[in-house]
């Protein structure tokens, strides 16, 4: 009998369209999971603190944690109140706060992106820049407005990788190129994270959690875009692979 593939969370976003709730995920995250982990892509309903995270991670071989429109709530953190329109979710923020650390705590591999990068930081007791490039000496990272995709996703700026970071390791290179599609940043990094790569202009861009028993890493770009042609992402998504493998035939030998 054929083994069954590994089981991937990705937590939705909620929004309410047309006077209804909905639970979405950007198809490239669902693709990503499918094509460069070879596992299945679970979406995960926004169900907040009413959710069974023991329960739902005891079903999980990994978390990955989206980019998104909106932004964690500024009072997660302590921040000032947003502008008016700033896209908030505070369905997710519930429950992907205490999923963070839950996921961890279970030694599930987690792989999070641009908000997830937000959130890992959050989670941790970190804060984050509302408007980046309205501090001083930092770059405009955000997106070309107005441009197609490509464009918006393409290589934007450096980063470079720590001695002795995963990332080093995984890429075997000091530095590389990424794209740069996010308004918010890292303010007070939390304690328990490490540094894994930084901009030119000193904004972290990675981290893993320290005190993870498993693969925990968070970018603030995107790997997910276009990954194949891409050998940071391919690396990245490696890594996590592997690490969503050995969590699988664990659970397999449970059974």
């Amino acid at each position: 009998m054929a083994e069954s593939m590994p089981l991937i969370g990705i937590p939705a976003d909620y929004r309410v369209l047309a006077g209804a709730g909905v639970h979405i995920a950007d198809e490239t995250y669902i693709r990503a999971v499918a094509e460069q982990v070879g596992a299945i892509p679970l979406i995960l309903p926004v169900l907040g603190e009413t959710l069974d995270l023991t329960s739902l991670l005891s079903g999980l071989d990994g978390v990955l944690l989206t980019g998104s429109q909106s932004n964690v709530a500024p009072a997660r953190y302590g921040g000032e109140i947003s502008d008016p329109g700033a896209m908030h979710d505070a369905e997710r923020d519930a429950q992907n706060l205490p999923l963070i650390k839950a996921a961890v705590s279970a030694r599930i591999p987690l792989l999070a992106i641009c908000r997830g990068f937000q959130e890992v930081n959050v989670a941790y007791g970190g804060s984050l820049h509302q408007k980046l490039h309205e501090q001083p000496g930092r770059l405009d990272h955000r997106a070309p407005f107005g441009q197609p995709v490509d464009i918006q996703f393409d290589m934007a700026h450096p980063v470079e990788f720590p001695p002795g970071s995963l990332l080093r390791h995984l890429l075997g290179t000091e530095s590389a190129m990424v794209n740069s599609v996010h308004w918010q940043g890292v303010d007070r990094l939390a304690d328990g994270l490490i540094v894994e790569a930084v901009a030119s202009d000193g904004t972290i861009e990675g981290v893993r959690i320290a005190d993870a028993a498993e693969f925990a890493l968070a970018v603030q770009w995107h790997p997910e875009h276009r990954p194949a042609e891409n050998p940071v992402s391919r690396a990245i998504f490696a890594a996590f692979r592997a690490a969503v493998l050995k969590r699988a035939e664990w659970r397999r030998g449970k059974v």
